[in-house]
């Protein structure tokens, strides 16, 4: 089991929940935040850190159509360990519904 970034972290991708991971599985997408599901532990302290509440254990009907999407990008972006700084409208974007659609497939950009 572990947990999985769902759709309400497109575009907000506060990163709050990369500084308590302590195995550091998640990766970053231009504008969207996975966890690496072979690399998750199944700890949980990264759900209640979560401002737009984003994340769910993949047993939860909210996270099936993103198990997938998460598997495949923990496996093509970059890892990240640190929080770095979220996007200047992210407060603007959390809890937009139908965003998935804004998903962007490159990767994190320092």
């Amino acid at each position: 089991m572990s947990y999985v970034v769902t759709e309400n972290c497109i575009k907000c991708k506060f990163m709050d929940c990369v500084e308590v991971c302590p195995v550091d599985c998640f990766y970053a997408g231009e504008n969207f935040l996975v966890i690496n599901p072979d690399e998750c532990i199944d700890c949980g302290v990264c759900e209640p850190e979560c401002p737009a509440e984003a994340i769910f254990p993949d047993s939860d009907n909210r996270s099936t159509p993103w198990i997938e999407i998460n598997a495949k990008f923990s496996a093509q972006w970059p890892n990240i360990t640190r929080k770095g700084e979220q996007p200047a409208d992210a407060e603007e974007w959390k809890d937009k519904p139908n965003k998935a659609e804004l998903l962007s497939e490159n990767p994190h950009k320092d």
